[in-house]
Parts: structure tokens; sequence; C-alpha cells
């Protein structure tokens, strides 16, 4: 994994975590913020994928 995927997987499951906090305390802002976050998460991880079909296994 490099770093553009490790960085989006956290974004990805940090969004999860504050959707479900908004779901909990009814804040649609929450929801709303927590899904762009996954969204954000799940391109920057696409990128890192990109990177590592692109880039040689040595120069990470």
């Amino acid at each position: 994994m490099n770093e553009d995927q490790i960085k989006g997987k956290a974004k990805d499951i940090g969004g999860k975590i504050q959707e479900g906090v908004g779901n909990a305390v009814g804040s649609s802002e929450q929801q709303a913020k927590g899904q762009s976050k996954q969204v954000e998460g799940k391109v920057q991880e696409k990128v890192g994928d990109v990177k590592d079909v692109i880039s040689p296994k040595g120069n990470r």
C-alpha cells in the first residue's frame, strides 16, 4: 500500500464514523459531511491504486 491508499482508507473510515454519529444525533449536516469525507477517501484510494499500477515497484 502506498501513502494515498492509506490516507484514503483513513478518510473513508472517518467519514463512516462521522456519518454514523450524525445519524445517532439526528444531524443531517454531520451525515452529509461524513458522506463527503467517504467520497474523498475513496477517490484518494483510487489515485493510490493508479500510482501502484503505473509506477515501478521500487519507486514509491
